[in-house]
């Protein structure tokens, strides 16, 4: 007996559609924000292939303190010191410049993000009026020492200490060995005065967890300060124009009044106090508040991965390569299936990622913008969206911009086109603002609840006790369109084989069925490793650690996707609104035929299905094909911007080759 496959209830993309309209779904909320730089960022603000380390720090210093002030990098600080109070802006700049020189975003990201961000975030008034002015100004460059050789993800252990002697009424900030040394810090190399440095706070011969400090690391001539030793971090692969830098502190003296001591303050005794007793959660409530930059590097990483995209679209829409018998003139390169398969499945997880970006920044706004006190949930699980959305939008920029490279072939590699520093710069997303395997275990921790508090760390999770009952059932975090979504899933008509893959509710609910099912499976393997290796919780975790991070990356495409089923309900133009729902069938069934082996192991597709969703994403890339173009022309990313060569010669070489064509004589 055969059993028919249902593939497709049509969304028509014929009607034209306005990009205009299309760019105005997507610059979104802050689109005055991403004007204003189109407008004020001109030639001068853009990459310069081929040029030293030095001359790339020496030009992107220079342009820091002459990016223009309406733009939006340090729109987060209040008014009276020279900021908007518009968290949103402050991220979605930060996408913006990294259209036009990441090593210039990074920079303005330290010392407006970091930085400026932790004084404001972890300071006093005190602080901020004695600081944040300069700060927002761009006088007083900074830089964010957190890293440490030996503890880089491990923030919660780090060894550098910072004792209280009431006596003196100072604290003596002491790095004890090489591995406590603060690494790859921005603008510790060069340019940085002041430094906001974290460390393990001790008074009384107590310790109470890590705090911040605003330490001075160089003088007005730019000497380093006494017992303060800075280094270079050497030759990178990327960010040429970043000085990153090294710092080392030899029982230097810090002032009592420079503890940033929202969450905790050192009486002149000695005394401790914290609104927050216990160090494990007043720890994570102080990184909380910097999570915006976090946000910040997921939306530059997605920013970089348009730029690349709208290149190789671009450059395959003109460049033609090799002939069919029937036809005088070679192929286009967008007209082969490889390179539709190539592109266009990237196109749609970036379009799907920026929906997911935009209602993050639009939390974060929320959230951080309020005077209001923050619920503990609501941070936590802002945190945990962050983490997973910087990891996925991170690994997806790694991917796809070395995939334009190669789908432009030997221009792809030439400096002048782009490319090359695009890869280079980004690379190290992945790794910085929080490792991305790290903030997946985050992801993960924050689904599988139940846990006592005192758990702490993800690196808590193998030193404290596991009790196999705290793990209980998953509840499902849904994203801002609760109601859409629970509707759209209830309305899935009939099951399994009967429905249509296209059907949006049968796709949300394939996303959320394999997100419950794997949480459910590691619950098990936890609660069977808790049963048997009761005195070994390291082991408990270890054992199911990929298994964790399968479930965090699966729980990341369910949001995302429904971010993007959200956007595009949102979206009033009807034309737009159909092209955005085929390219959200292209997102989700290519999600879904990229894990076809575990929906075939677990009996959630047949054979049959299997292959009828390959070929529908087939069907779906040859029904794209015609709008590649308008998708990429959507990030309204201007000429100037691309900086790239082969899109100006290759135009022109085609129309020299078309002229030749329509008048053949001089053959």
């Amino acid at each position: 007996m055969t059993t028919s496959v249902e593939v497709a209830v049509p969304r028509s993309v014929s009607d034209p559609v306005d990009v205009a309209h299309l760019r105005k779904v997507l610059d979104g909320p802050w689109a005055e924000v991403r004007d204003v730089h189109r407008d004020k960022l001109d030639d001068r603000f853009l990459p310069v292939y081929g040029e030293s380390g030095d001359q790339a720090r020496e030009r992107i210093s220079r342009l820091l303190t002459e990016l223009p002030v309406e733009l939006g990098m340090a729109a987060s600080f209040p008014t009276e010191y020279g900021g908007r109070a518009d968290v949103g802006a402050s991220v979605v700049a930060s996408e913006m410049l990294a259209q036009v020189d990441l090593s210039l975003m990074v920079k303005a990201g330290v010392q407006w993000g970091l930085f400026g961000g932790a004084v404001l975030a972890l300071g006093t008034r005190r602080h901020h009026d004695a600081h944040l002015r300069d700060i927002v100004a761009g006088e007083l460059l900074g830089c964010f020492a957190m890293t440490e050789t030996g503890h880089g993800s491990d923030v919660q252990q780090l060894r550098t200490t910072c004792t209280y002697d009431p006596e003196t009424q100072t604290f003596d900030l002491h790095t004890p060995h090489q591995a406590a040394r603060k690494d790859y810090i921005g603008n510790a190399a060069r340019d940085g005065r002041m430094a906001v440095v974290f460390a393990q706070l001790v008074t009384g011969g107590q310790r109470h967890g890590v705090h911040a400090w605003l330490v001075p690391i160089r003088d007005a001539d730019g000497n380093p300060m006494p017992g303060v030793t800075i280094g270079d971090a050497g030759p990178k692969a990327g960010l040429l124009g970043v000085d990153n830098g090294r710092l080392s502190f030899d029982h230097v003296r810090v002032p009592r009044d420079m503890l940033l001591d929202r969450y905790g303050q050192v009486a002149a005794d000695g005394t401790y106090a914290s609104p927050i007793a216990d160090d494990s959660r007043r720890f994570f409530t102080m990184l909380g508040t910097l999570v915006r930059g976090r946000v910040s590097v997921g939306g530059a990483a997605a920013a970089a991965t348009k730029s690349a995209l709208t290149i190789a679209v671009r450059y395959g829409d003109v460049r033609r390569q090799f002939g069919t018998p029937d036809a005088d003139r070679e192929v286009l390169l967008n007209d082969y299936l490889a390179h539709q398969r190539k592109l266009l499945p990237a196109l749609a997880t970036t379009y799907a990622l920026h929906f997911a970006q935009a209602e993050l920044v639009a939390v974060v706004h929320e959230v951080q913008g309020s005077d209001e006190p923050v619920d503990e949930h609501r941070q936590r699980e802002l945190e945990s969206r962050a983490a997973g959305l910087k990891a996925a939008q991170t690994w997806h920029a790694t991917r796809t911009i070395q995939m334009c490279r190669e789908a432009c072939g030997g221009a792809g590699y030439l400096a002048e086109n782009r490319l090359p520093s695009l890869k280079a710069d980004t690379d190290v997303f992945t790794t910085f603002e929080g490792d991305n395997t790290v903030l997946l275990q985050l992801v993960a921790k924050g689904l599988l609840t139940g846990y006592k508090d005192e758990f702490g760390s993800l690196d808590g999770w193998g030193r404290a006790s596991f009790v196999a009952e705290q793990v209980r059932e998953m509840v499902l975090e849904r994203t801002a369109a609760r109601a859409l979504i629970e509707r759209l899933v209830s309305a899935v008509p009939g099951r399994g084989e009967e429905v249509a893959v296209t059907d949006r509710g049968w796709q949300l609910s394939v996303f959320e069925d394999r997100e419950k099912h794997l949480l459910d499976g590691a619950v098990r393997r936890l609660r069977n490793g808790a049963s048997t290796k009761r005195d070994r919780p390291f082991d408990i975790f270890n054992d199911v650690q990929d298994h964790v991070l399968t479930v965090a990356s699966a729980h990341i495409d369910r949001v995302t996707l429904e971010a993007f089923v959200a956007g595009i309900e949102a979206t009033s133009d009807p034309a737009v609104a159909a092209l955005l729902s085929r390219v959200c069938d292209l997102y989700a069934l290519s999600v879904i035929e990229a894990h076809k082996g575990w929906f075939l192991e677990h009996g959630r597709l047949t054979p049959a299905r299997a292959k009828a969703i390959t070929a529908l994403v087939n069907s779906l890339l040859k029904e794209l094909r015609p709008q590649m173009r308008t998708l990429v022309d959507g990030f309204a990313i201007p000429e100037a911007w691309l900086h790239c060569a082969i899109l100006r010669e290759e135009a022109d070489r085609q129309e020299a080759m078309a002229a030749h064509d329509q008048f053949p004589t001089d053959r």
